[in-house]
């Protein structure tokens, strides 16, 4: 278990922090983005359960706030060859798995989409939407880092991309099981 009895140390006042492992990056680093806009989803779906107070989604998504400090945790311990004296936390596919059962018994509820939907509708739909949004930023970093050589867990951009594909899912429940959709007029405004 994690214990902070320090919440300040300095290191970031001149742009650097200390990743998992201990050692120093720029806070502009890649790998730091990667890590921190899974963050801000981590904060935007905790804002999406305050509209969600009572709702099965809620215990979902409490799960899923969970996984997402793995994510970060994944992210921040470089993939090393090097021996250490403690596992670093990784993801795991049955993580991923369980987004696929939820995705999989919550799209059943819904009557298949005939056009695209915008982020809107109910509160909660439209703090979804935000959260996967933020989400699929997360996942671009995530994929981003990958492309410049470093090594990252297969499962977190796994993740990531299930996660954004059952926050849609959930936004489209939270709009009376899709009935309430805001559905995309093309050229509609012209």
């Amino acid at each position: 278990m994690v214990r902070l009895t320090k919440i300040y140390t300095r290191t970031g006042d001149k742009g650097r922090t200390r990743l998992g492992d201990m050692s120093e990056a720029d806070k502009h680093d890649p790998r730091v983005e990667a890590y921190g806009d899974v963050d801000e989803a981590n904060s935007a779906i905790g804002v999406a359960r305050c509209a969600l107070s009572g709702d099965p989604l809620d215990a979902i998504l409490a799960r899923v706030q969970n996984d997402l400090f793995d994510v970060g945790a994944d992210l921040c311990v470089p993939e090393s060859d090097e021996p250490r004296e403690w596992e670093p936390l990784r993801l795991k596919a049955h993580q991923v798995d369980a987004l696929e059962a939820d995705i999989d018994a919550l799209n059943a509820r819904l009557e298949p989409l005939e056009s695209f939907i915008l982020p809107a509708g109910s509160e909660a739909a439209a703090r979804l939407h935000v959260a996967r949004t933020i989400v699929r930023r997360a996942e671009r970093k995530v994929t981003r880092l990958m492309a410049s050589g470093a090594d990252v867990n297969a499962e977190a951009p796994k993740y990531l991309n299930r996660l954004s594909d059952l926050l849609f899912v959930m936004a489209r429940i939270a709009n009376d099981e899709g009935r309430a959709d805001v559905l995309w007029v093309p050229g509609g405004q012209r």
